[in-house]
């Protein structure tokens, strides 16, 4: 397997099959010994989960919860 000029490397599909690791996926990489591990990132939070994080507690709407549903469901 050769490096890319910028430092890229293809991992074989047997190995991110096993890894669980598709698009999108993050992972991390560690030296040991003389070798480099890759491994699945599993316990960071997600993108979503950070979007949502970020924006909470952000409103400025001083409705409850049901008072928006029923104006969104025109009742």
């Amino acid at each position: 397997m050769k490096v890319t000029e910028k430092g890229q490397v293809t991992i074989p599909k047997d190995l991110r099959e096993a890894l669980g690791i598709g698009a999108g996926s993050e992972v991390e990489f560690a030296c040991q010994d003389d070798a480099i591990v890759v491994r699945k990132v599993t316990d960071r939070p997600t993108r979503g989960s950070r979007l949502a994080d970020r924006l909470r507690g952000r409103g400025d709407v001083r409705m409850t919860t049901d008072e928006i549903m029923a104006l969104t469901r025109g009742r």
